[in-house]
């Protein structure tokens, strides 16, 4: 073992020391996962995914790749049969919850569905979609709530028959809250049709689901739907279907995520990215504090609160309110900004209230100051040190061709301050053996589970070649192997992986495969058939289960 690996074990302790001195995980080029503590040695003891693991190589087959001592389970695919009403798991699988009923080992998985493509609605014709495939385009998209289990032999599968277990899409009525319930800017509504385009998500302190709404345009306007209606954070109870809400505190645009946190005064703060060239990171702070013994009365927190976005350059929070857009749009100084296409004179025709203001947030962040980025997606808060990771996709107008995980550092590590440094964590390239990171994760080991989203049309090709099919990686945040990647698995052809969520035990990882054959034009020549069921001649989306073998 040369001095480099040598030094890398440091800090894992004697046992895992005299385990690599012997021969295993000894990688050239590449550190071995360990976790930090000696009694997740090599994940053996306690079979947790999150411990020891050989990494793979980057792969082009039409298969989901796992490195030695990890198999999954495919717990749902696009259209199985998810209750006895018969409803149908949907397509597009992006971010995965997992509620646990009985241990770790029987739960309720929510699933969000972002899109629709041809194994669900067939052929389209000059982009005009028929009303099935319209009808369809609805039903397929939004969230499924599953119940599943792991039997005897330690197989996660579907319950089918699951009284929690139901649908909600483009045709579920939700209610607004906040600013803009009931206001012009969104046509007077206060209740409104659907959900759809739901990319990924997070979990609120009071065990609810935020989902969110990201590309909704297109699907708003093939259903001839307000789309101030969409673009919004969803909350969803899992165990009650009657409980559905829009916060519209939190902004409309092309939401990717949401993580939330307490701030040291007790405040809820909720960190959220718009998923777009040159747009914003946003955190929103709740005038009232966090009661754990309300449960989830503490939605009301969502109501009503102050949004901000990120000026990176200044290192500072920016409120975006109706005042700060006045005061802005008031200076015999102004300019109209980088990113907006509209004139001083019609900006202050558009923003009169707050509802305003959250409903066209995009223009509002970018009036008061906010930094436009490299496709900010998702954001996660560390449980360690509450710091705040953040994928910056890509942006290859700016020449950002393989992203970059931005690190914050909030003042005094409070999130509720109003200042915060940064620094660059991680920077996808050949250099770091990733492109394009997306979805994030931690582990109870400090590291940082992190999925690729190189887009499907570029796979294998030109500068993203090295990388072959999109994958998973395990990034440290600690230790001497701190931002090394490490590839955990590869993904069938055209698909990529999303939503990664762990089971409280960390012996299974949920992961949902997105969009495989997605480059198919001809059904009858899908581009790939996984997740290759007998006598399939389609790929189906769908969620996996993975965990590793146990060992005598």
């Amino acid at each position: 073992m040369n001095r480099r690996t040598f030094l890398s074990y440091l800090g894992t302790g004697a046992a895992a020391l005299a385990a690599a001195s012997a021969g295993l995980g000894t990688l050239e080029g590449k550190a071995s996962a360990l976790s930090s503590t000696a009694d997740h040695l090599f994940g053996f003891s306690t079979n947790r995914v999150s411990g020891f693991f050989e990494p793979i190589a980057p792969s082009k087959e039409d298969k989901l790749v796992l490195p030695p001592r990890f198999r999954y389970d495919v717990v749902a695919a696009y259209d199985d049969r998810i209750n006895p009403a018969g409803e149908k798991f949907g397509q597009g699988c992006d971010y995965n919850a997992y509620f646990p009923l009985q241990g770790s080992d029987r739960g309720l998985l929510v699933t969000n569905h972002e899109y629709t493509n041809i194994f669900s609605l067939g052929p389209i014709h000059n982009d005009q979609l028929t009303a099935v495939q319209v009808e369809k385009e609805l039903y397929y998209q939004g969230m499924s709530v599953t119940e599943i289990y792991k039997n005897e032999q330690g197989v996660w599968k579907l319950d089918p028959t699951s009284t929690y277990a139901r649908r909600i899409n483009g045709f579920t009525s939700f209610e607004l809250t906040g600013p803009a319930k009931g206001s012009a800017a969104v046509n007077q509504a206060a209740k409104v049709q659907g959900t759809f385009a739901n990319c990924s998500g997070g979990i609120t302190l009071w065990n609810t689901v935020l989902s969110c709404e990201e590309n909704f345009q297109e699907t708003a306007n093939h259903a001839k739907l307000d789309p101030t209606h969409y673009g919004w954070v969803v909350e969803i109870d899992p165990k009650d279907a009657q409980y559905r809400k829009k916060h519209t505190a939190l902004g409309r645009f092309n939401h990717e995520n949401t993580a939330m946190g307490l701030a040291s005064n007790g405040r809820i703060v909720v960190y959220m990215g718009d998923d777009k060239k040159d747009a914003c990171v946003y955190k929103y702070i709740s005038k009232g504090t966090y009661n754990k013994a309300e449960g989830r009365a503490n939605a009301k927190l969502l109501e009503d609160g102050v949004l901000y976005v990120a000026n990176f350059k200044k290192g500072q929070w920016l409120e975006v309110t109706i005042e700060a857009v006045s005061k802005v749009l008031s200076s015999e100084h102004f300019k109209v900004p980088y990113g907006v296409s509209m004139t001083k004179e019609e900006l202050v025709q558009r923003y009169k209230t707050q509802g305003d203001v959250v409903t066209y947030c995009h223009e509002a962040a970018l009036l008061v100051g906010g930094t436009p980025t490299d496709r900010p997606e998702d954001i996660e808060i560390s449980p360690f040190d509450n710091t705040v990771f953040i994928c910056h996709t890509n942006n290859d107008t700016h020449g950002n061709i393989h992203g970059h995980i931005t690190r914050i550092f909030e003042a005094q590590d409070n999130l509720a301050a109003n200042e915060f440094d940064f620094e660059i964590f991680a920077a996808g390239g050949r250099q770091s053996g990733f492109s394009s990171p997306d979805n994030l994760i931690f582990d109870s080991n400090a590291q940082l589970w992190v999925v690729t989203d190189i887009s499907t049309s570029s796979h294998n090709k030109g500068v993203y070649k090295s990388f072959m099919n999109n994958g998973l990686f395990v990034i440290p945040t600690t230790g001497g192997n701190k931002g090394v990647a490490m590839q955990f698995a590869s993904a069938p052809i055209d698909s990529e992986l999303t939503g990664p969520f762990f089971t409280p035990n960390e012996d299974t990882l949920f992961i949902s495969v997105q969009h495989p054959g997605e480059n198919t034009t001809d059904l009858s020549k899908p581009t790939s058939t996984w997740p290759h069921r007998k006598g399939d001649k389609i790929a189906r989306c769908g969620v996996v289960a993975i965990s590793g073998f146990k060992l005598s």
